[in-house]
């Protein structure tokens, strides 16, 4: 019986799942890390990713949207809110029509 290795990188799973070569390799992966390292359809998609020759395990990088939320953006609902401090996120979602109602949202909440 193997120890399960209890805090792991996915380096490491990578590794394994490079050098087993049998039809169970779940099993196997879930022997070494526990069954809570990764769920079975994700070791078959690294097991694809594997043969097709991938050896980062790190995330490409995506194509997004830039964020809307920026410093002057920040500084207008700042002024909005000095001006009532009684607001609410509909009174400064309709000062800013241009942009979703999360985004005042989040403004107010993270910065």
């Amino acid at each position: 019986m193997f120890k399960i290795i209890e805090s792991h990188v996915s380096c490491e799973v990578l590794s394994v799942i490079r050098n087993l070569s049998a039809a169970d390799i779940h099993r196997q992966v879930c022997e070494v890390y526990g069954a809570t390292a990764m769920c079975d359809g994700k070791v078959r998609k690294w097991v694809r990713d594997v043969k097709a020759g991938r050896d980062n395990v790190h995330d490409d990088s995506r194509s997004g949207s830039p964020s809307v939320i920026t410093d002057d953006m920040v500084a207008s609902v700042e002024a909005k809110i000095l001006e009532n401090r009684r607001f609410t996120i509909s009174t400064l979602s309709n000062d800013f029509p241009e942009v979703s109602r999360s985004v005042p949202y989040k403004i107010v909440s993270e910065k």
